[in-house]
């Protein structure tokens, strides 16, 4: 028996365009201010956006880099730039001109789809670029501010207008086939260029309706970046259910309120940071609902404290955890039964562990880094997280040696650290860069920024390793206060001092803002390099 067209077809998320289209086409797609498109609609635009692609000359395998916020073209080219047969490289829109100007070039652009906004980092950047790509413009009216175009341009909507509403997308030949591209933050180095297959897309996307119990129509606010792991691949997730995508161009908690109330929305994603905004936000501004809005988190271990916070407005949190290679979420902290029964402190605390295997995630363990072993359920026993799945990367673009590397042993492994509980959720205890090693004993930064949140005046914390003569490395705390709340150093040692071991208490108090990526995540390597040029303080 052979596989042939009738009994095999390759998987690809942008067959859930398709069908949404047929079935549901005018049902209410995207909404972004004073535009909204029906899903007939949308495919229509994406559509003719692939014709004008390719007849630019756009081919299989070719690149197509968006620099955009989320508004309904980065929505679109999701769709678009696989329909003509390329691959999408969505750009984090927070990156300098000569970071941009080399993912052009390690990705080989194209053509690049640049939001007016973002015109200028990306004018400086195609003027120290080796490539040159076909350059088109997203005149936005809500841009906050618009720079002169001073070199040769294609208005978006123009190539929607003059693209062919018959044309005949391409399906990929082979589901293994290059779907997009997405980079790394590049903390230790260059970013590396991701490859994801579309395959891996499709599965993610029907993963997450099982593991987020996705009812049909979601109205889902697009608050996670679309540039980030594709957005977590809810562009294709929504599709899929044909949900009402409401575009978010610029994270604020008042605007994020807004929008719940007003739409009526059912579901969200975004960084602990964006769920600590909401949680502190003014109380002028915030709002708390009589129904339930499902919350997926993912970043950063969240403080249990934000959680609870959360949960008390009317939201209903799922953590989940994965990396930049694995298309997104691949673990979930899965709620059971028996947890209603726990204290809202207890509660977030089990909610805010990493979890247990997504559905489309064949395996996830834990395993010793010296020996290679898997560590006991024990909650103690500190390993690193190894993955096996059809949502892990095909490898990083023109790096055979770090694709190798991550490969190892036939697991991918992430570089996270964490311990597995009793009940087989894993938990992660530090980054293998960011576990403070003090007089022999390892310290989680996660654990003591977990204890900072506890306390009333903290907004964020974060904690890294500084040098200590006696100890070789002590914990130094980084915190940035909630508005109008003050304490002092002293205060905070003695409050963790308090609340956990006392060798495990920061040594050092920092205060004022944290430096952070366009995700939300704090830039722990900036204030690593803080603590080594001070000594050991």
């Amino acid at each position: 028996m052979n596989k042939n067209p009738a009994n095999f077809v390759p998987l690809t998320p942008i067959s859930f365009l398709h069908r949404t289209a047929d079935i549901y086409g005018q049902r209410q797609a995207v909404v972004y201010e004073n535009r909204s498109y029906t899903w007939y609609e949308s495919r229509d635009r994406c559509v003719r956006m692939a014709s004008s692609l390719s007849n630019m000359g756009v081919q299989k395998g070719d690149t197509v880099a968006v620099f955009a916020f989320n508004t309904p073209e980065m929505f679109e080219s999701h769709f678009s730039v696989p329909m003509s047969g390329a691959i999408l490289n969505t750009i984090n829109v927070r990156l300098d001109a000569n970071t941009v100007a080399y993912i052009l070039d390690d990705g080989n652009a194209k053509a690049l789809i640049v939001d007016r906004e973002l015109f200028d980092i990306a004018s400086k950047a195609l003027s120290v670029s080796s490539s040159q790509p076909t350059v088109i413009l997203i005149d936005d009216e809500f841009a906050d501010t618009k720079p002169e175009v001073n070199i040769d341009v294609i208005n978006y909507e123009t190539l929607i207008s003059e693209g062919d509403p018959s044309f005949k997308w391409r399906s990929p030949e082979d589901e293994w086939q290059p779907l997009a591209l997405n980079y790394t933050s590049g903390t230790t180095g260059k970013p590396k260029g991701v490859v994801y297959h579309h395959r891996g897309s499709y599965l993610m996307s029907m993963g997450t309706v099982i593991g987020w119990e996705l009812p049909n129509h979601p109205v889902y606010l697009y608050s996670v970046p679309m540039f980030h792991c594709n957005g977590w691949g809810h562009a294709w997730t929504m599709a899929a259910v044909a949900g009402t995508v409401i575009c978010l161009r610029v994270f604020s908690p008042e605007k994020v309120f807004d929008l719940i109330e007003e739409y009526s929305v059912t579901h969200f994603g975004g960084a602990p940071i964006m769920l600590n905004m909401l949680a502190n936000a003014p109380k002028t501004i915030q709002k708390s609902f009589d129904r339930e809005i499902r919350v997926m988190t993912a970043g950063a271990p969240p403080p249990a404290k934000v959680l609870e916070s959360m949960m008390s407005l009317g939201f209903r949190i799922m953590h989940v955890y994965g990396l930049t290679e694995t298309y997104g979420h691949i673990l979930q902290a899965a709620p059971q039964t028996s947890w209603l029964e726990e204290s809202p402190a207890k509660q977030a605390q089990l909610i805010a562990r990493q979890g247990v295997r997504f559905p489309m995630t064949e395996d996830v363990s834990v395993i010793d880094q010296q020996t290679g072993l898997h560590v006991p359920p024990d909650g103690e026993t500190i390993g690193e997280i190894v993955v096996k799945c059809n949502t892990c990367m095909m490898g990083y673009l023109n790096n055979p040696e770090a694709t190798k590397e991550a490969f190892m042993d036939d697991w991918f492994h992430s570089g996270d650290l964490a311990v597995i509980h009793k009940d087989g959720y894993i938990q992660i205890k530090d980054r293998s860069k960011d576990i403070i090693i003090s007089g022999g004993e390892n310290i989680s930064s996660v654990e003591i920024e977990n204890v900072l949140y506890q306390h009333p005046a903290v907004g964020e914390a974060a904690v890294v390793a500084m040098p200590d003569e006696l100890w070789g490395e002590a914990p130094c705390a980084f915190v940035e206060l909630k508005p109008g709340q003050k304490t002092i150093a002293n205060e905070l040692i003695s409050f963790c001092k308090d609340n956990m071991a006392k060798f495990k208490q920061p040594k050092q108090v920092i205060f004022g803002p944290l430096p952070k990526t366009a995700t939300g995540k704090i830039q722990k390597h900036e204030l690593r390099a803080i603590v080594q040029n001070n000594g050991d303080g």
